[in-house]
């Protein structure tokens, strides 16, 4: 079950054991993550033709829009059949370096989901607050820039998670109390000293929030410029739009930071409330996501609608 390799001890498996505690309602539990995975795949899939049919549609906010829906199709799918075969087939076996794979996927498409809500915090900030700029600021180049640092910023920093742990020893104990890998959830099992792995691990989390904080002052640049506004009616369409962006940053942000600092803080907590919180993020955002930026932008809406009425 173990080999040596630089006198450290890699155990051959992990085991996944789904949620703890509620191992006898896994079939249960499965129906809604299934239903919200299904949903996440159709709606982003649909908002992803859309845009790529419609030749119209090569504005910036639906650049964004379309790597926002790439990245929920493959944070989702990272996650989401793997806790499927848990609670459906048992499948809890996990080989050690598919483990590793699926921490770093998991933790980099959580960060291109961060920053992908920033950038389009930031574009909604220039839409509004400084129109007659808006072309001339989100010129070609900018959004080329935007979307390598979307992609490679969270990367970059999601690396040395694999190094971190591929150090690590690990004697015993493989059994970890979760339903996918993530990079806490591993290191607890290591017979060595995991400090570097917590303190990096709040490094990361210091730069997510960073992210929030950023998010947070474009709201508010962007609700002076409405409160500005000489139409209630103006007022009341834009504080919906801010309304329902706002929803879905709570819906992402409040599980994850909850998620991450639970493994450093909150012993008191149990497991199965942190492990389905854990879960949320990863499966409700991208199901969120298509409705709340896709089928309430006016011009994606319109398509939709024209290519169901056609079928």
């Amino acid at each position: 079950m173990f080999y040596h390799n630089r006198s450290l001890f890699h155990t051959a498996t992990f085991f996944l054991i789904g949620i703890p505690g509620l191992e006898e309602v896994h079939a249960w539990i499965s129906l809604p993550f299934c239903s919200v995975y299904l949903v996440a795949l159709v709606g982003n899939a649909t908002i992803l033709l859309v845009i790529k049919t419609k030749q119209t549609f090569r504005e910036p906010m639906f650049y964004f829009l379309a790597i926002l829906s790439t990245v929920d199709l493959a944070l989702s799918t990272t996650s989401v059949p793997r806790m499927l075969g848990i609670f459906w087939f048992d499948a809890h076996e996990m080989n050690f370096g598919a483990c590793v794979a699926q921490m770093f996927l998991i933790h980099a498409f959580t960060g291109m989901e961060a920053e992908v809500l920033m950038v389009m915090a930031f574009d909604r900030y220039v839409a509004i607050c400084a129109p007659l700029h808006y072309t001339t600021i989100l010129t070609f180049r900018v959004l080329v820039g935007m979307g390598l640092y979307i992609v490679i910023h969270p990367v970059l920093f999601t690396l040395p998670l694999i190094y971190l742990i591929y150090r690590l020893p690990f004697c015993q104990a493989r059994i970890i109390a979760h339903s996918y890998c993530e990079h806490m959830g591993i290191a607890k099992l290591s017979c060595g000293n995991i400090r570097i792995n917590a303190i990096y691990g709040l490094f990361v989390v210091s730069l997510f929030l960073m992210n929030l904080l950023l998010i947070g002052v474009s709201y508010m640049y962007i609700l002076r410029a409405v409160f500005r506004l000489p139409s209630q009616e103006a007022w009341l369409k834009a504080l919906r739009t801010c309304g329902s962006h706002v929803a879905v940053l709570c819906v992402f942000y409040i599980p994850s930071v909850f998620s991450f600092l639970t493994h450093r803080f909150g012993h008191n907590i149990p497991q199965y409330i942190h492990i389905l919180v854990a879960n949320l993020y990863l499966v409700i955002p991208p199901s969120l996501n298509p409705i709340i930026y896709g089928v309430r932008t006016k011009q994606i809406r319109e398509q939709v609608l024209r290519v169901f009425i056609k079928k």
